[in-house]
């Protein structure tokens, strides 16, 4: 066993050569022989969370002795944040509360965990504390996120006086911009609201770099490679559980909604958007795709259940994965789960489209922030998805947000036949449903099924050309029935 500096050195020197694995051996060999283990308690936890071992690093940070874990409050309630237990990170955020009464980057973080539990006027009154000072933008936006919420005149004024402070981060002036905009299309001021959705996208779309936002290259190499020879070369030899139900497509398409009418179900728990998939397609190495025909494509849908009962607290038969962009591992799920069941919801691409473009997101989403872009990723998120559909009949079952409004009990009733369970009226009162919802629809998923968002683009459809030219046929063709 290596101690003292040269056990520190033999950490930084494995990971300095992306020797992940090796560290976190290195650094459990430290935790089980120091006399005081929690130092190394805290760097095993952190490497664990940044390679997505959740559970574990949360076990390690509660394995560590109260002053140690006291001290390392604000990293403990973000492991539960991220594994969807907001309900114990409250108290936590409770207790920083008093320590932090300046700080807008805790209070923005403290309402955002309030809207997820649908704390809706103690998230507000969070996000206010946050206001004021330099850094404030993301709890503008945090107000204006909450969707319901309305601004008075007073903070449209207070957020352009905040886009003149000297040195303002592109960040926070892109935060300010999207809540100006939200602030102004309430008020029925269309042109004045798209001039700031626009210099807000305008400003994140910056800080990604050439070519980030498009994915028609990878479409094209997985319709290639996944055609119905390849199912039938590698089909069978996934893990058989038919546990998880992947609800995925376009951003702001209605999975929210769809999560939650299922989570309302007696027999299906909703977790989160689960970041479990990526992170198991990168572990196959630079060339994924030519690593499937070796890889033990079971050992991995095993894994993915392993870490998945993280984030599973209820012990109900079924789970629910709803991160829209695995509609890019459709593929892979059917090849590692062949059980599980998958859900496309679909809605109209103009009012996907828009929606997206007013969305200032918390990370990742680089297609999101350009209207030609948008569009593209679209058409080639319909694309993939119909190219399973001809290739694996019944596979996914496309669910049309549009529908969904105009009947919920037929469609509630059509998604629990493809998921083989009995309809159940409690699917129905899914805005009564208590769960921690942390997506941008938190709050809408909290009332009755309505008719708001689906015209919410027409207003704004004069700006809209470029996102129609890059949808192209797509717009025509995107609700089209499946193959059978």
């Amino acid at each position: 066993m290596i101690g003292g500096d040269a056990g520190r050195a033999a950490v930084d020197a494995a990971l300095k050569a992306g020797r992940t694995g090796e560290a976190i051996l290195l650094l459990r060999q430290r935790v089980a022989a120091a006399a005081d283990p929690d130092p190394h308690r805290l760097a095993l936890a952190k490497l664990l969370a940044r390679e997505g071992e959740l559970a574990e690093a949360l076990a390690q940070v509660e394995a560590m002795a109260p002053v140690a874990r006291h001290d390392n409050r604000a990293f403990h309630s973000g492991l539960l944040l991220k594994l969807g237990r907001h309900d114990e990170a409250l108290p936590i955020y409770q207790s920083l509360a008093a320590t932090r009464p300046r700080d807008p980057d805790f209070w923005h973080s403290y309402g955002a965990l309030l809207r997820g539990l649908g704390r809706q006027d103690e998230a507000i009154a969070a996000y206010r504390r946050a206001t004021g000072k330099p850094g404030d933008g993301p709890a503008w936006w945090g107000l204006a996120n909450l969707k319901t919420f309305h601004f008075a005149p007073a903070d449209l004024a207070a957020m352009r006086r905040a886009l003149r402070r000297p040195g303002l981060d592109p960040h926070d002036a892109a935060a300010l911009h999207f809540a100006l905009g939200k602030a102004q299309a309430d008020a029925g001021q269309h042109d004045a609201a798209f001039a700031d959705y626009a210099a807000g996208n305008r400003l994140i779309a910056a800080s990604f770099p050439p070519g980030a936002a498009s994915v028609t290259t990878r479409v094209d190499q997985l319709i290639s490679h996944f055609d119905a020879a390849a199912f039938g070369r590698l089909g069978g030899r996934g893990d058989p559980s038919p546990a998880p139900i992947f609800i995925l497509g376009m951003h702001r398409a209605g999975s929210t909604l769809v999560e939650q009418i299922l989570s309302s179900h007696p027999a299906i728990e909703g977790t989160a958007e689960l970041p479990i998939l990526p992170r198991l397609w990168r572990s196959l190495g630079p060339d994924p795709l030519a690593a499937l025909d070796r890889a033990d494509l079971a050992a991995l849908g095993a894994t993915y259940l392993t870490r998945a009962a993280a984030y599973r607290r209820e012990g109900k038969p079924r789970f629910i994965d709803k991160l829209p962009d695995n509609w890019l591992h459709a593929a892979f799920i059917r090849l590692i789960l062949p059980n599980a069941h998958i859900i496309d919801v679909r809605r109209h691409p103009m009012a996907s489209g828009f929606s997206n473009f007013r969305q200032r997101f918390a990370g990742g989403a680089a297609f999101s922030y350009d209207l030609a872009t948008i569009g593209r990723f679209y058409a080639d998120y319909v694309r993939f998805m119909d190219h399973i559909a001809r290739v694996q009949p019944g596979a996914a079952h496309r669910l049309i947000y549009e529908q969904l409004v105009d009947d919920p009990e037929r469609e509630i009733r059509r998604l629990l036949d493809f998921l083989g369970l009995p309809f159940d009226p409690a699917c129905l009162s899914f805005h009564a449903n208590t769960r921690t919802v942390a997506t941008p629809s938190a709050q809408q998923v909290r009332r009755p099924i309505n008719r708001d968002g689906i015209d919410a683009w027409r207003p704004f459809e004069a700006h809209l050309g470029p996102l129609k030219e890059a949808l192209g046929d797509v717009l025509d063709t995107w609700d089209k029935p499946q193959p059978h």
